[in-house]
């Protein structure tokens, strides 16, 4: 019987993938709107570990399931690790992907400096108000002069991984789950919850 998660999210891009991460270990992933949460809870921290701390234990007083709480973003080495924390509103509230990328090759394009850039993704799961485990995972890559491929969502058109010579939205699913951010940041999660990291009844 698969163990159920809310995932504290309303992006259908990352729910998809933390489905096609979890699902295949036994857990069936709930995101917020399957669970008509309506209450939002704003991103107040400093930095990824903050933000999704404060998503996993806010969530989890509106529900009784395991709440996982991720925050992700991209770090430009010549942007001083802008966009960071502020990746998804980077562009403005209510900004597509489209005005992010051009925001962020607009910038890059003033700053003539280096391109290279990580993803970094930080999880925290927490149940009743109590907090559970907290991983984390991170991807080094290149910013590309302009978008490639269409598959991924935010700024996978523009980021380059160069051990496969293609940018994010280039791979297939599966395959980005392997070398993602949020791949490695859930095989670390899972690694602690195989170590006995947390009570299995209770997550």
């Amino acid at each position: 019987m698969s163990e159920t998660w809310c995932l504290a999210t309303r992006n259908p891009g990352k729910l998809r993938e933390f489905r096609g991460l979890l699902e295949p270990f036994g857990y069936l992933i709930l995101g917020l709107d399957d669970l008509g949460i309506s209450a939002e809870h704003e991103e107040t921290g400093n930095s990824f570990g903050e933000n999704a701390r404060l998503k996993a234990l806010s969530y989890s007083a509106e529900t009784e399931l395991p709440v996982l709480g991720d925050d992700s973003g991209l770090e430009v080495l010549a942007l001083g690790g802008r966009p960071g924390i502020h990746s998804a509103r980077y562009a403005g509230s209510g900004a597509t992907d489209a005005q992010r990328i051009s925001k962020l090759l607009e910038e890059l394009g003033a700053a003539r400096g280096k391109r290279d850039a990580r993803f970094v993704c930080r999880l925290a799961l927490a149940q009743k108000g109590g907090l559970l485990l907290e991983s984390e995972g991170t991807c080094e890559g290149v910013i590309l002069d302009a978008p490639r491929g269409g598959g991924g969502f935010g700024y996978d058109p523009v980021f380059y991984f160069p051990e496969l010579k293609k940018t994010f939205a280039e791979l297939e699913e599966r395959e980005k789950n392997v070398y993602s951010h949020r791949g490695r940041a859930v095989r670390s999660l899972l690694s602690s919850i195989l170590r006995g990291g947390i009570d299995s009844g209770a997550a």
